[in-house]
């Protein structure tokens, strides 16, 4: 940790957007959506927020979403397996955190509450930028926007350009990745087309082999099983490093068409798909019972597919009532399962998932003298069909198991309505925003089947509503300086998974149970934030935040019919259920400081700090999701053919005693101790071979550091090589 400290210390360094001498006036003066889901100046966006473009998405290079998510130095990523992916944002994670994509809510009615991968299943391989906004964001945006908002922007179809496009092929030794990508683009003077593809393969990950004295054999994958002669058997793993079933694969598909109308109207279809093949669940295979027996023979989500069709309507026009108008209507499907046999047994339970999701959301802006006027509704209308069988491996005969939700229908309704006014009380220097939202949502599920529990109730239903505000004070007193007071809240509907899932956790020991007098979460936050720029080259940004949790979701012990354990699918288990318990308060401080030195050299780099306690009668005790101090520094070099990149990313250690223990910070996959701190060197450059053609080079973790990630189960990548080639044509 001292080392660390002094790293982040020496090199303070450590934030600019650029290495050319425009950066600070070009980052200003950048227009960014996601605050109030029509172009303005990132300057006059009260919130703090992130912006990744397309050349830095480029320049990153990453594998994946999550992995580009993580590379920015301002959001940890757990990991449960190789195609897994949770980011979190200040201690908020999993459905505490709003997912969008072209303006289109991924967040769905059976989001859950521990870690998600969903985020991989966006391409950043097609991406024009990520926008991320931290803090409560409900005001604008309403359920799980407790943490903040990543908006994930696609490419648009570029008119009066009769061809052109770009490729990408990627080669990774650490993951055996390998990726190819192609987009083209067809424009007429009204009309252009865009069309996506984009394949990923990943085999095993090879952990690093470099550990610490302490954990000589922290990570080590010492065998695997195998299904030989119709028997379950234990397999030496040659290469203990080689964390066997971690591999998995990744299509693309999207297509946008664009229908310029005339200078002020636009229409634009927007078609997108996702889909992977088995994805295995790599912390399940791992653990052991006490005999050390593994206790899983396979565990693995099936395909996930992700589809996605919106049409999006953008008029410019000037009335009474609105300058500019925009309308979004979608429709998402969804399908994911999970599946999972113990070791030695013959039986598979396959629960199957699939969503529908129809949406509409209409916004509007006006700007009246001295106020800038953002308002609209939406609705969502969610629908789950739940199903699930028991397959026998021998003989390949299907019986019927028990769902994960209701057998029956499930459904869950939103509708919304919101405000915003940005005022403008001195003209171009002093601002106040303030927002409110009024979400109603009406949820139904329905039980058909008794075969495994018979409740006393065939159906659960739930009403609620819940306000949400935001109230910000934003002071621009020069043109180098912005300073931000806000305070803002947030909530969080529960959704069919808090509300009616009968989940099954290690036969005999955990069976939860549907609670309907579940409310929403809520969160309040208060925040100051400071940006100054300093001769046009030097970027100092730091901030801090505390926010409040109350009616936080947790599940506890319950009893059914008075009873504490009851027998389910012909065992006895504990009863469990979603319970509104959880007072709880995270703080939390950033900071970034950066500037451009000489002969096209700049420094670039992020600290965060977050701290997260529930309140209990006893005293306080951890709380989940909170990540260690974590950040990144790299010295940056770029002139008009080369680039290059050499950065630090750092970790501190996650003690145990900072673990909210039997929850969703895993510590059966970190050290006695807790989760060691780590930190990386990584060396990226970038050549442009011709005016179409560039070569990138990089070598992460070039020590070959052995780490893992704050709650996750599977170990990093070790030294990685990976080259690129990307054409544009």
């Amino acid at each position: 940790m001292k080392k660390i400290l002094l790293v982040v210390l020496l090199t303070a360094a450590v934030n600019v957007l650029s290495a050319q001498e425009d950066t600070i006036k070009r980052t200003i003066e950048e227009v960014v959506i996601t605050a109030n889901k029509f172009e303005m100046l990132r300057r006059e966006v009260v919130q703090r927020i992130d912006i990744v473009n397309i050349k830095e998405l480029q320049w990153m290079n990453s594998m994946n979403t999550a992995d580009l998510l993580s590379n920015t130095g301002n959001i940890l990523v757990q990991k449960s397996q190789g195609g897994g992916g949770s980011p979190i944002i200040r201690g908020f994670e999993s459905n505490k955190v709003l997912l969008m994509v072209d303006g289109v809510r991924l967040n769905n009615a059976i989001f859950r509450g521990g870690h998600l991968q969903n985020v991989l299943r966006i391409d950043n391989s097609i991406l024009e930028k990520v926008e991320i906004l931290y803090g409560p964001s409900s005001a604008m945006y309403g359920s799980d926007a407790l943490g903040g908002v990543m908006h994930f922007i696609t490419k648009k179809p570029v008119l009066n350009q009769k061809f052109g496009g770009s490729a990408m092929l990627r080669y990774s030794t650490a993951t055996n990745e390998k990726t190819g990508h192609i987009d083209v683009n067809l424009g007429g003077k009204k009309i252009a087309s865009l069309t996506s593809v984009t394949y990923s393969g990943f085999g095993d990950i090879i952990q690093g082999s470099n550990r610490k004295s302490a954990y000589p054999t922290f990570g080590e994958r010492p065998f695997y099983v195998e299904r030989i002669n119709g028997a379950d058997s234990m397999v030496i793993n040659p290469n203990k490093n080689k964390q066997a079933g971690t591999a998995y694969m990744q299509y693309d598909l999207l297509e946008k068409i664009l229908f310029q109308q005339d200078t002020r109207t636009s229409h634009t279809l927007n078609l997108q798909y996702s889909n992977t093949g088995d994805v295995p669940r790599y912390d399940r295979l791992t653990e052991v019972d006490g005999n050390g027996q593994p206790k899983s023979s396979e565990w693995y989500y099936g395909p996930e597919q992700r589809r996605l069709a919106s049409y999006r309507f953008d008029k410019q026009m000037k009335t009474a009532l609105m300058d500019k108008f925009s309308l979004t209507l979608a429709y998402q499907n969804a399908r994911e399962s999970r599946n999972s046999r113990k070791f030695n047994s013959s039986k598979l339970k396959s629960q199957f998932e699939q969503i529908g999701i129809f949406s509409i959301d209409m916004d509007g802006y006006k700007k009246l003298k001295s106020h800038e006027i953002n308002f609209g509704a939406e609705a969502y209308f969610n629908n789950v069909k739940s199903t699930a069988i028991f397959t026998n491996v021998n003989t390949l005969g299907e019986t019927p198991a028990d769902t994960r939700y209701p057998d029956g229908s499930n459904t869950m309704n939103t509708f919304a309505v919101y405000g915003q006014d940005k005022i403008s009380l001195v003209a171009e220097k002093l601002f106040f925003n303030v927002g409110v939202r009024y979400n109603y949502s009406v949820l139904k599920s329905t039980f058909a089947s008794t075969t495994f529990f018979a409740f006393p109730f065939d159906a659960v239903e739930q009403k609620s509503g819940a306000f949400s505000g935001t109230a910000g004070l934003l002071f621009l007193p020069t043109e180098s300086t912005k300073v931000s007071l806000i305070a803002s809240s947030g909530f969080r509907t529960p959704n069919i998974d808090d509300l009616t899932k009968v989940f099954e956790s290690e036969v005999g020991k955990k069976l939860i149970i549907p609670n309907p007098n579940l409310k929403p979460e809520y969160t309040t936050n208060f925040e100051l934030g400071i940006v100054q720029t300093i001769a046009g080259k030097t970027k100092i940004e730091a901030g801090g935040y505390y926010t409040l949790i109350d009616n936080a979701i947790v599940t506890d012990v319950d009893r059914y019919n008075g009873q504490d354990s009851v027998l389910y699918g012909g065992v006895m288990s504990k009863v469990y259920s979603s319970q509104n318990k959880r007072q709880a308060y995270i703080a939390g401080a950033y900071g970034t400081l950066g500037m451009d030195l000489w002969g096209g050299f700049s420094v670039t780099g992020t600290v965060n700090y977050t701290y997260g306690r529930i309140n209990e009668a006893s005293g306080d005790t951890p709380l989940d999701h909170i990540p260690p101090l974590f950040g990144k520094t790299a010295l940056q070099y770029r002139n008009n053919k080369l680039q290059g990149e050499f950065s630090f990313l750092f970790n501190g250690k996650k003690d145990i005693s900072d673990y909210l223990l039997n929850a969703e910070d895993n510590e059966i996959y970190a050290t006695a101790d807790g989760m060691p701190a780590w930190n990386t060197l990584n060396l990226r450059l970038a050549y442009q071979l011709h005016k179409y053609l560039n070569i990138q080079l990089a070598c992460e973790n070039i020590l070959d550091t052995n780490y893992r990630v704050f709650a996750s189960g599977v170990s990093a990548p070790g030294r990685n090589f990976r080259l690129t080639l990307r054409a544009a044509f």
